[in-house]
């Protein structure tokens, strides 16, 4: 039996309904050619000018070259938009407003930025997330220079002028405490400062004089002073002073009851620091007669008792030396060796002069280190 379905090998083939079928098979072929070539074309002219439009808009890629930008306090993101423009990070600040508006939870901080140029403005805004990427600019004041010695080095490292820096003390906002007398000295403390640029005078002495505040806040130093018999800022005058004279961690403490012993013996205190502050020259290590007949309230060598006011911006440890001085009986003390800084104490002149002679042998040994 045969099935239906067989068809017989010897049949005569239809040439012409085969080529019928093949006809319509090719056309739908063809159809389906130009419809997915279409498509392809149109795609690929739809993301050729999606990209020709972002690039007229935003830079793409990873960038060009690294370069350090300035961000002023209370910029807005529009502002610092158009300063990333200026600078050729980004191509579009509208872009960087439309990015930073799009992600609310970004932060942008004020201070020097370590970007790159040609960057996407995403990109910008994302580096301006790593705080790794922040330039902090620091300057380190060292303990016992006076206010003129601590504004070389603002004016060096920071750019500050001598001028901005008067004006600036002469600030209300200043926050000096109601002892101070107005006079700045003494409370400019020394430290490392991170300074917020562009920089400003006022904010560096202002954070100097909080960081004072502060120390004096953790060492309780009014309430210590009244505590030893002396004033807030007799106790900050002979810190200033034992910074100036004390040459060694180890002699600070002593130094400071030197002062108050010869104080107490009403002896004049007779420190060439307190010469050098008056004639404004820190340079030299000694005093000549000229220099010690100076009048000014600050020379202890025409004047008793303590200068008019610190000779110098103390640090924590020349102020607990001051609130906490070692007990002794020395009236003198004096460098022997300029170099190690080694120093020796009397209880008369005697004594301190056997100690002067060990110096100007020290001296004679070592020219020109004695000036």
């Amino acid at each position: 039996m045969v099935s239906p379905a067989f068809v017989d090998n010897d049949a005569k083939f239809d040439w012409r309904k085969f080529g019928y079928h093949a006809r319509s098979a090719f056309a739908v072929i063809l159809s389906l050619v130009v419809l997915l070539g279409g498509g392809w074309f149109v795609y690929a002219k739809a993301k050729e000018a999606w990209v020709a439009m972002r690039a007229e808009e935003d830079f793409i890629g990873e960038g060009r070259e690294q370069i350090e930008i300035v961000i002023p306090q209370g910029s807005s993101a529009a502002a610092i938009g158009n300063i990333l423009v200026e600078n050729g990070v980004i191509k579009s600040a509208a872009t960087f407003r439309k990015v930073a508006r799009n992600n609310p939870t970004a932060k942008l901080e004020a201070g020097r930025w370590r970007l790159r140029t040609e960057i996407p403005a995403k990109t910008a805004l994302d580096l301006f997330q790593d705080p790794n990427n922040k330039v902090a600019l620091k300057v380190q004041l060292k303990e016992g220079q006076a206010r003129v010695q601590q504004w070389q080095t603002l004016s060096t490292e920071l750019g500050l002028t001598q001028e901005q820096l008067s004006e600036a003390l002469g600030s209300p906002e200043l926050g000096l405490p109601s002892w101070a007398n107005g006079n700045p000295e003494g409370f400019l403390f020394p430290d490392t400062y991170e300074v917020a640029e562009p920089v400003e005078a006022l904010a560096v002495l202002k954070q100097q004089v909080e960081q004072f505040n502060k120390v004096a806040g953790t060492i309780n130093l009014e309430t210590a002073a009244e505590e030893v018999g002396r004033t807030p800022y007799e106790v900050l005058i002979t810190a200033s002073l034992v910074e100036k004279e004390a040459a060694r961690p180890e002699d600070r403490a002593r130094v400071a009851q030197v002062v108050y012993n010869r104080l107490a013996a009403d002896m004049p205190l007779q420190f060439d620091s307190t010469v050098h502050y008056a004639i404004g020259d820190f340079s030299r290590v000694f005093t000549t007669e000229e220099d010690r007949a100076t009048d000014s309230p600050y020379n202890t060598y025409l004047h008793k008792g303590l200068p008019a006011g610190p000779i110098s911006n103390p640090g924590e440890a020349a102020i607990k030396a001051a609130l906490h001085p070692e007990t002794h009986d020395y009236l003198f003390f004096t460098a022997v060796n300029l170099e190690t800084g080694e120093t020796k104490y009397a209880v008369d002149a005697a004594g301190h002069e056997a100690n002067v002679q060990e110096l100007r042998t020290w001296c004679s040994a070592n020219p020109g280190k004695c000036k």
